[in-house]
Formats: C-alpha cells, sequence, structure tokens
C-alpha cells in the first residue's frame, strides 16, 4: 500500500513521516494554501529521502511551470488537479467530484462508473482502458479526492481494477481501513485530518495513520 503525507512543511513531519513508514510526501505549490511551500523550501524539505516519493501538488498551473517546479524542489512525481498535463513527469491524475459533473442535469458524477463525456486532455501518446478512460503514457496512477479539503467521499465509487487508484480526502486512522476495504486502491493520501493546525503535522495521528493504512486488508 502507497502511503503518502501530504502537505508537509516542517522537516521535522518530514522525518516523522517518513520514520513512521510513509511512501511519499506532499508538497503543496497552491499559494493560496496554508500548506503552501516554495520550491526551494520542499528541495530542502525532502533532502536525503532517497527512497521516499517527493510528490508536487499543483493546481491549474501550466506544464512548463509544473516541470520547472520538479526540478528545482527535485520532486519525483506530479499530482495535477487540472487539465495541463506536463509530458515529460510521472503524474497522478487528481480529481474531485465537481471536476466530473454530468453535463446533462450538473450533478456530480460517479468519477469512475460514469466516465467524461471527453477524454482527458493528453500531452503525450494516450493509453486506453477496459473502463473508458485515455490518460496520458506518463500518468501512473489516478487520485480521487473528496469534494473539498478534510471531506471524504463515496468509496465504493473508487473501485477500479484498470488503474491505479489513490484515495484521499478526510482520512485518518479512524477510517482508512474502512476506505482500503471498500476501494482497494494502489494508495492512499492523508493531510488536514493529521494535523494539529494548518501546515503543522500531529506526529501521533500521523503514526496511527500510517500503521492503520499499512495493516489494512
Amino acid at each position: 500500500m502507497m502511503v503518502k503525507i501530504c502537505g508537509i512543511t516542517r522537516r521535522e513531519d518530514a522525518e516523522a513521516a517518513v520514520e513512521a513508514g510513509a511512501s511519499a510526501l506532499g508538497f503543496i505549490f497552491y499559494p493560496k494554501s496554508p500548506r503552501y511551500v516554495t520550491p526551494s523550501v520542499a528541495a530542502a524539505l525532502g533532502k536525503g529521502f532517497d527512497h521516499i516519493l517527493k510528490v508536487g501538488i499543483f493546481v491549474d498551473e501550466s506544464p512548463a511551470a509544473i516541470e520547472a517546479i520538479m526540478a528545482t524542489a527535485k520532486l519525483d512525481v506530479a499530482q495535477v488537479y487540472g487539465d495541463a498535463i506536463p509530458k515529460n513527469t510521472r503524474v497522478w491524475k487528481a480529481f474531485r467530484p465537481a471536476d466530473l459533473a454530468n453535463p446533462l442535469n450538473n450533478q456530480p458524477a460517479n468519477p469512475l462508473t460514469n466516465r467524461p463525456a471527453h477524454p482527458l486532455p493528453h500531452a503525450s501518446e494516450p493509453r486506453a482502458s477496459a473502463s473508458g478512460w485515455t490518460l496520458t503514457a506518463n500518468t501512473e496512477a489516478i487520485l480521487l479526492d473528496g469534494p473539498a479539503n478534510g471531506i471524504s467521499f463515496d468509496w465504493t465509487s473508487a473501485r477500479d481494477p484498470d488503474h491505479k487508484i489513490i484515495i484521499a480526502g478526510g482520512l485518518d486512522a479512524s477510517n482508512v481501513a474502512d476506505a482500503i476495504r471498500i476501494a482497494k486502491p494502489w494508495g492512499v493520501d492523508a493531510s488536514s485530518k493529521l494535523e494539529s493546525a494548518p501546515g503543522v503535522k500531529d506526529h501521533q495521528k500521523m503514526r496511527a495513520f500510517i500503521k492503520a493504512a499499512q495493516e489494512a486488508k
């Protein structure tokens, strides 16, 4: 199980997450977020964790900006909210329910059973799957997030055998095992539910979350 701790802003939190067994650390490059960090700060926060995935979170950034930040921050993966997918970067494509609204009734669609009417924009050779998504060749996983920060969604909608699915939104030690049991994802991602204040991780909550995710079946 890939376990990501997102919204890292402090070196001590990064160290605690890695020590507890996290697979990935997430750094937010959306300036409106209270967890925003600059690329140079992210590089320092992730320095030395060579066996851990360093993930940048991008919202409506251009491919060129994403690739430039990735290089400066020394990241491994771009988690992208928005349509602009960089060509030369390992990508986790992120969706919230509102991103996939049904055009007929403007209601949120089931992100995996009610596919978007048009293929996802692609910057490189697309690959199709039996379940109907068209993804860029460099898209490794689909991250399904809640409708807002710290809010979960119906995990039954996330089961998909064709893709690596990452569940995010409202996860902590109390519910991550249920999310894994229901959705059978490739990975899980948590941030705000593991904090004592925005951007300040509670190390006990992090350890409990990682342990629960790793032990879930």
